[in-house]
């Protein structure tokens, strides 16, 4: 436990009897005492506030920065204005992922990137070595508080802890306000499939903002397992599951994303499909776990899953599941789970279609 990194507020997780483990090298909340799927609901139908301070943050500034970015990442920055932001990929050669990770316009040639606690390191020294040394190159990680206020609800908490209006912020817009004397930056982003932001600012101003949050009854703290229920319903991939260094941003179905007109690390490469991955819905509550073997009903193997689980929002199981580009198409598969086999049907993304995400709020 010692070795564990701490966030902000890890001391007030203990204290609210939050169940903690070990997630990417950091000791996180999973839950509350009202449960996961109590806090699945409460972010559907209300607001949940999330702890999210173990996501690395790098910033990346100079003249040049657009163009050696370009050069380092899929993301498409000639489009990408200030107060943008964008979603996409660190790429091998090869075109495998080295993480997922969203590019954050602040101003001309001045950007951050928001990348996977895991891969905060590895990702920092492949960027590094990507860019030009005369860009100034900051892992800001340490000193950056990362909260997640999601839900319908969310615009109107927000709104009354800071006493300003953000509905004219769009989908995967930001910008920079002041919180108790210190730079926030709030971003019309998030994991769930619902409406909310995500909230950047100093790391000792976290619980500041977290305790004023809270102070609103329409707001319940949410731990990691919630988000990994939200996140899947609408078919959002995680990485080290779901997306990882042998598969490409295309077989995770993000072919179209690929826009990037530069010469970018593994473009060309990134587009190759060889084990897609399809989406599953499992009839009951029994849901399929990482590693669980797929097959086509006649038993023969078709690939793997890396992904699943019950769906509050939605009364069943789901589950992504990596298979054999030859067996993509296929209606119907069967899950090797353990001591049982689970018929699954080949479904659209997302399952759960009723997310205030986007939702327009002018």
């Amino acid at each position: 436990m010692s070795d564990l990194l701490q966030t902000p507020l890890s001391a007030w997780h203990r204290a609210a009897g939050a169940k903690m483990a070990p997630f990417a090298g950091w000791d996180m909340p999973i839950q509350y005492p009202t449960g996961i799927i109590a806090e699945h609901v409460q972010t559907r139908e209300s607001a949940a506030l999330f702890d999210i301070c173990h996501m690395g943050e790098f910033t990346l500034r100079g003249a040049g920065a657009r163009e050696a970015l370009s050069r380092a990442v899929s993301h498409n920055l000639d489009t990408l204005k200030p107060g943008r932001c964008r979603y996409g990929f660190l790429l091998n050669e090869a075109g495998g992922i080295l993480d997922d990770l969203i590019v954050y316009c602040m101003a001309e040639d001045d950007y951050m990137l928001v990348v996977n606690g895991a891969c905060t390191e590895s990702d920092f020294a492949a960027l590094r070595g990507r860019l030009p040394q005369t860009l100034a190159f900051e892992d800001i990680s340490a000193r950056t508080a990362k909260l997640d206020l999601q839900g319908p609800k969310s615009f109107d908490v927000l709104e009354a802890v800071l006493g300003e209006s953000f509905r004219d912020l769009p989908y995967f817009g930001c910008r920079s306000v002041t919180f108790d004397g210190a730079p926030l930056l709030v971003s019309r982003t998030g994991y769930t499939g619902e409406l909310g932001v995500e909230l950047y600012l100093p790391w000792d101003k976290a619980e500041a903002l977290w305790t004023a949050l809270l102070a609103d009854d329409r707001v319940k703290p949410a731990g990691l397992g919630a988000r990994d229920t939200l996140r899947l319903e609408v078919g959002l991939p995680l990485y080290g599951h779901d997306l990882d260094t042998e598969h490409t941003p295309a077989e995770a179905g993000y072919g179209a994303m690929l826009t990037n007109p530069a010469d970018y690390v593994g473009k060309g490469a990134d587009r190759e499909v060889r084990e897609p991955l399809v989406a599953l819905s499992i009839p009951g509550r029994r849901s399929a776990r990482h590693g669980d073997v797929v097959a086509l009903p006649d038993g023969s193997v078709a690939g793997v899953v890396t992904s699943g689980s019950f769906c509050p929002s939605l009364g069943y199981a789901v589950a992504l599941a990596r298979v054999a580009v030859a067996h993509a198409e296929a209606p119907a598969f069967v899950v090797k789970a353990a001591r049982v086999e689970l018929e699954a049907t080949r479904v659209a993304l997302p399952f759960y279609t009723q997310g205030t995400a986007r939702a327009k709020l002018v």
